[in-house]
């Protein structure tokens, strides 16, 4: 049967510069506002991959690419500054049976959407897009899955769905779910997208730097897209960038492009950056929250950052 709820402690060092030796505050777009590097004795946490906020940009859901839910809260000092996690829990996600997965590529879970009371979740290996009950996620089975609209052939080992986001109600896509292949190109080399509901439903491309992998994305207030993207390679190390996609460009049959808002390398506090979201700051602002990945290694970090929004 299925795991019990694991309440984890987590402990939180905070990162004041996100450039290494710098006081800089200003990246492209983006002002940094502050971060942490977190751990836990508890050996489930980690493998963030995705991260969606509620409406109090306060508590969040994320999932782990072990199979599992995390659930919590961030807190912040008098500031407003991140200063730590707080009730934070670990479940396991649960197959259609309603028992705990007994393989990992069953339930490599990669992308993470919020709408209503209901949590979709998309895997990798297996590619699929399955409905949960959002509130009762700790002993709820699927209820059903959403067509993912891409011919599940095209997608490449291990380099599926890694994108999926929900589109603001009031844009152009009018609530509808996005998706974006991680690593999965159609004949023109560019990456497999799709809008599965609404008035632009259908398949569309999304430009490909081959240095850069996309890990998740989060849709701003007006409707443009931001992907969040990943470099791992010998030649040139690791790094990351945020793209900003315009929403109007967003159709079926298009190939999409957009403004890189900031890049970031090893000279930044970053590791295997693999999930953004959008809140609302303390101050009105809009926020951009960003999770590593450590792949339960301890060589990698659990990072969490925010930046500001500043145009």
């Amino acid at each position: 049967m299925a795991a019990s709820t694991v309440d984890v402690p987590v402990s939180a060092r905070l990162i004041s510069a996100f450039k290494v030796g710098s006081e800089q505050k200003q990246f492209g777009k983006l002002e940094f506002v502050g971060g942490l590097i977190m751990s836990s004795p508890e050996p489930l946490f980690g493998a963030i991959s995705s991260i969606r906020f509620l409406p109090d940009s306060r508590h969040f859901l994320a999932v782990l690419d072990t199979g599992h839910w995390l659930a919590g809260a961030i807190e912040r000092d008098r500031s407003g500054v991140l200063s730590g996690l707080s009730d934070v829990r670990i479940d396991p996600m649960l197959d259609e049976s309603g028992h705990e997965a007994k393989r990992k590529m069953d339930m490599d879970a990669e992308g993470l959407a919020l709408r209503a009371d209901q949590a979709f979740v998309s895997y990798e290996r297996w590619p699929r897009i399955e409905i949960f009950a959002h509130k009762d996620n700790e002993t709820s089975k699927p209820l059903s899955q959403l067509p993912v609209l891409i011919p599940l052939d095209e997608f490449r080992r291990n380099a599926g769905i890694e994108t999926l986001v929900l589109s603001p109600a009031n844009g152009p896509l009018k609530g509808a779910m996005l998706i974006v292949a991680e690593g999965s190109f159609d004949k023109d080399s560019h990456l497999f997208a799709a809008v599965l509901e609404g008035p632009r439903k259908g398949i569309f491309a999304v430009a490909h730097d081959s240095s850069f992998s996309v890990t998740d994305g989060a849709f701003l207030p007006n409707g443009d897209l931001l992907l969040l993207e990943r470099r791992f390679n010998l030649a040139q190390g690791i790094g990351m960038r945020i793209r900003r996609i315009s929403a109007d460009t967003i159709k079926p049959g298009a190939v999409v492009d957009g403004e890189i808002l900031m890049q970031a390398d090893l000279s930044n506090q970053i590791d295997n950056m693999e999930g953004i979201d959008v809140v609302v700051g303390p101050d009105g602002s809009t926020r951009l929250i960003l999770v590593s990945d450590d792949n339960h290694s301890f060589l990698q970090r659990n990072v969490m950052l925010e930046f500001k929004l500043t145009e």
